[in-house]
């Protein structure tokens, strides 16, 4: 089943492939920390996925330069940032602005409410976005947070930065 509600993403920039691959380079080490850690710290999200653990997931922030592949099997987990241009096919794929999507992480936000505002796509595979969720939900505390923790003062700092910018539109 396939469901999607539009996005503007904006036009193409200008030498964003070469952006987007720098960004990406620069922003892999965090990414790679920071699965290692949530994986090893919360095992019952890979339980609650089912046979959805073996779905690639095109997490598309869209003021970003570059999207998020996840692929939550444990035996070979893999959360990277992607090129647009180079992105792997995905069985599911969200797209929306960056707070909305680490929101909708740590249940902060309504995903139903922002699909039907037109704020969040989903395509592909709903039920393996469903499962996600649903996983995510099920996490104790803040993701988030947990994150901003691993990377001490300098951490916490952004991530309050980043919510107290934010400016739901």
């Amino acid at each position: 089943m396939k469901m999607s509600a539009g996005i503007a993403s904006g036009p193409p920039l200008a030498g964003r492939g070469a952006v987007s691959r720098l960004a990406c380079a620069l922003v892999q080490p965090l990414l790679s920390r920071v699965v290692r850690r949530i994986a090893a710290r919360h095992p019952s999200l890979f339980a609650r996925l089912g046979p959805h653990q073996a779905t690639d997931f095109l997490i598309d922030p869209v003021e970003l330069p570059f999207a998020l592949h996840l692929r939550p099997d444990p035996q070979a987990l893999v959360f990277r940032a992607v090129p647009r241009d180079a992105a792997p096919r995905a069985g599911a794929v969200i797209r929306g602005r960056f707070m909305l999507l680490l929101e909708l992480v740590d249940s902060e936000e309504d995903g139903d409410a922002a699909f039907f505002s037109r704020d969040l796509e989903v395509s592909g595979d709903t039920e393996a976005v469903v499962r996600l969720r649903n996983a995510l939900d099920d996490v104790d505390g803040s993701i988030a947070e947990e994150t901003a923790r691993m990377f001490g003062a300098p951490g916490r700092a952004i991530l309050a930065r980043l919510r107290r910018s934010y400016v739901a539109t």
